[in-house]
């Protein structure tokens, strides 16, 4: 076990600082969000020759005259291919850049993890960074060596990492070397948070790509685990801590991520616990009692259609409609998904329609449109949604199911066919639940790297929101949810700050909002149409308005009922 951790020790330390045999020192890739909420990801900057930043840290003597040069350097090569950030390296949070002069995004680096892992001591050292090559063209000061450098790499003649002695004030690792030092339990720390984040999905029959059922299995994928967190790939779902709260969406503090990320850097130690908590989790699994009916037996059985997947590839989406037998109106007081394999059913978002519409109805042609929204299925969770006390969704005689499938292939060959469960009420005077599509129509030319959407609503009568759910395609890059108070500005209400296409999950808000009647609500957003966003399928084409995964989308989806 030595000699692994030994090994693991050795490969992160390598992974994040100096390669002696390359030429351009290598680091790993990284993603914060900076002191207004924007998502900033290393990789993500292709676009761009460099990306310039800065230690920040305010109560440095030295840091005004510092923060003036670097700014005067930003002035003059920002124009010419270069982004310029501040790096929040003392982890002092959103509020303390909310009244200052600073020009300049300071990314918020949560736990000093990023800061660590770039090797920097001092407030006002910089990094120049390779986003193609994911390297090192410069570590150093705030001087004329910088300048020259930043020329350099405009020229192509930087082919080795230009460095030079960095002085001023010390940053604190005490947190980090503290944790490496005596490093964190596995049982008692870290078991924790790997079953309360994550297992749900990396389990046995669980939509993740593999278990982390054991110490063992937990050790194999640290390097991933650790690049992924550092790059927010996982956990899925995240959104911008500061505004709004879901229970659907994914968060880890600071000192979890620390826990972890410091845990894997000193070898990922087991420790002498006689006891493995993911071992027992996943010996303790019922799935059979996971996969019951959580409410009792519905009163209306769903079956979805016998979907067969095939075991690679990538699998566009799978419409049905479902006819329903009800001869008179119906309301659902509740719902749950029980998938036919979960372990490839990635989401599923239900519909009621007429019977002359399918599962996008007036949205094919309509900027704003109310509909009868059911629910979402997501991996991970039970997918019991039960609707707000006094409210429900209506499904009148004669109207149908229509059901958006996507699945994950997982190299074996399966066939899902997953049910809906409905529960039915008989309450009177109950309220309608219903979703407010508000969308926009635009040309989205190519080789734009932040194409700016928005798109807004007035409601008529006074409602209760209750949820968000954001809708792009491949380019999606980021929204936000906002409404229009009666001075004209706006509050934002929930952030979805780096959208993912292959999640799309429906976040119920943790405090439902009350508006009057007459309230605008904004959809804000951009698109990334080009060779930054991973996710991109071609950054040469021009595209449109259209409801195909190869076409884009700019929907946002408010949850509501009027309130009486």
């Amino acid at each position: 076990m030595k000699q692994v951790s030994l090994i693991l020790t050795c490969s992160f330390a390598t992974f994040f600082s100096v390669s002696s045999n390359g030429a351009l020192d290598r680091v790993g890739d990284f993603a914060l969000l900076d002191n207004a909420g924007e998502f900033h990801q290393l990789s993500r900057y292709r676009h761009r020759e460099a990306l310039v930043v800065m230690a920040y840290d305010a109560d440095c003597a030295a840091m005004p005259s510092l923060l003036d040069e670097y700014q005067s350097i930003a002035s003059s090569f920002s124009e010419q291919g270069l982004e310029f950030l501040l790096l929040d390296s003392l982890d002092l949070g959103r509020a303390a850049f909310t009244s200052t002069d600073i020009n300049l995004p300071v990314l918020e680096d949560e736990g000093q993890l990023v800061s660590g892992s770039l090797g920097i001591q001092h407030a006002g050292e910089v990094r120049v960074l390779n986003p193609e090559r994911l390297s090192i063209y410069y570590r150093g000061s705030v001087n004329d060596e910088l300048r020259s450098t930043l020329s350099g790499v405009l020229a192509g003649s930087v082919n080795d990492t230009v460095a030079n002695a960095s002085e001023g004030c010390a940053i604190d690792y005490s947190a980090k070397e503290e944790l490496l030092e005596t490093p964190p339990d596995y049982a008692i720390a870290v078991a924790p948070i790997v079953i309360n984040n994550c297992a749900e999905c990396h389990r046995q029959g669980g939509v993740g790509p593999f278990a982390l059922d054991s110490y063992i299995m937990l050790l194999g994928w640290s390097p991933m685990i650790r690049e992924v967190l550092l790059n927010k790939r996982m956990p899925p779902t995240q959104v911008d801590p500061y505004i709004g709260h879901s229970a659907d969406a994914r968060y880890l503090s600071a000192e979890e991520l620390q826990t972890l990320v410091h845990w894997i850097d000193a070898g990922a130690p087991q420790g002498n616990g006689e006891i493995d908590p993911l071992e027992e989790l996943g010996n303790s699994i019922d799935l059979d009692a996971v996969e019951d009916w959580q409410l009792g037996e519905p009163d209306f059985v769903v079956t979805g259609p016998s979907n067969d997947v095939p075991p690679t590839g990538v699998m566009d989406y799978i419409y049905d409609d479902v006819d329903l037998p009800f001869e008179e109106d119906k309301w659902i007081r509740a719902i749950q998904y029980r998938a036919g394999d979960a372990a490839v059913l990635h989401h599923l978002m239900t519909f009621v329609t007429a019977p002359d519409e399918d599962f996008w109805g007036p949205e094919r042609d309509e900027l704003s449109v109310t509909r009868r929204f059911v629910a979402g299925y997501a991996p991970g969770k039970s997918n019991v949604i039960e609707f707000p006390e006094g409210a429900g969704v209506f499904i009148p005689q004669g109207h149908r199911l229509s059901m958006q499938f996507h699945y994950v292939t997982n190299g074996q060959r399966t066939t899902d066919e997953t049910q809906l469960g409905l529960y039915f009420t008989e309450e009177e005077d109950l309220q309608e639940q219903l979703v407010q599509a508000v969308s926009s129509r635009f040309l989205l030319p190519p080789n734009e790297h932040n194409h700016a959407m928005q798109a807004e609503h007035v409601f008529d009568e006074q409602v209760v929101l209750t949820g968000v759910r954001a809708r792009m395609n491949y380019r999606g890059k980021n929204m936000k949810f906002a409404i229009e108070e009666s001075d004209g500005s706006l509050r934002e209400i929930f952030s979805v700050p780096a959208y993912n296409y292959g999640w799309q999950p429906h976040y119920i808000l943790e405090q439902p909002e009350t508006l009057p009647a007459g309230t605008k609500v904004h959809v804000i957003g951009a698109f990334d149409n080009s060779l930054s966003n991973p996710t991109n399928p071609d950054p040469e084409k021009e595209l449109s308005f259209g409801l195909n995964s190869w076409d884009e989308m700019f929907t946002g989806y408010f949850t509501y009922y009027t309130s009486p």
